[in-house]
């Protein structure tokens, strides 16, 4: 089975518990960094919200803002989910391929990814993605977990995601398998420096980025010129 088939299986098959799951398992700190996304993109008219799962960024956003965002992931099952516990206006949520984005060159006034780079066979030909369906002047910020660099804080924070949470996961879900790769993925994910160096070759500029809870979290920010 290839990334993508996994990928989308394991969102598929945990999509009913996935809200709860990471709540409890990041114990509630994830709804602090999808603000701080919320808030370092800003007012924008038209979002689009990638690798939108269960559509937590998106309403989170739509509760700041008066805008239209559209939410787009390739689990249906996700989607279904989000849309039984979120409705707001100016939602629109589609089910469709981030590396094949349905939108014309110059769509959006703004773009938003949370925890959804990592999962994508090529998390740059993504990045290349939203880079074209952005407007010139159009705002990207990206969310994705990091690799903290404080020895102590470092070592317990890879003991909790490579045996506590598979464990706790597995148990919520019934899919160890699922935070396994979790943990995998993490890890194999480029360092800061290469998203860096990998958004500006692209094209984006304004290039920064800031560490949220010792580097668990990386928010990532960057304009289309």
């Amino acid at each position: 089975m290839d990334k993508r088939e996994f990928v989308k299986g394991s969102f598929d098959a945990i999509a009913r518990r996935y809200d709860l799951t990471n709540r409890l398992l990041s114990f509630g700190i994830d709804a602090l960094w999808r603000r701080e996304a919320v808030k370092a993109l800003g007012q924008q008219e038209l979002v689009l919200d990638l690798c939108a799962g269960t559509l937590t960024l998106s309403s989170l956003y739509l509760r700041q803002f008066e805008a239209k965002v559209v939410a787009l992931d390739f689990s249906l099952r996700m989607l279904e989910e989000g849309i039984k516990r979120r409705h707001s206006d100016g939602l629109l949520p589609l089910c469709g391929d981030a590396l094949r984005l349905p939108f014309a060159e110059g769509t959006f006034s703004g773009a938003m990814v949370a925890f959804g780079l990592r999962n994508l066979t090529d998390p740059f030909e993504g990045l290349r993605e939203l880079y074209r369906v952005l407007r010139p002047k159009g705002k990207l910020v990206v969310l994705e977990f990091g690799r903290p660099e404080i020895p102590v804080f470092r070592g317990l924070y890879h003991f909790y995601l490579s045996r506590v949470l598979p464990l706790l996961g597995g148990l919520i879900t019934r899919r160890r398998d699922v935070y396994q790769y979790l943990f995998r993925s993490i890890m194999a994910f480029p360092s800061k420096q290469e998203m860096l160096q990998g958004m500006q070759r692209i094209g984006f500029q304004g290039l920064r980025f800031q560490d949220l809870t010792g580097g668990i979290c990386v928010l990532y920010e960057g304009e289309k010129p």
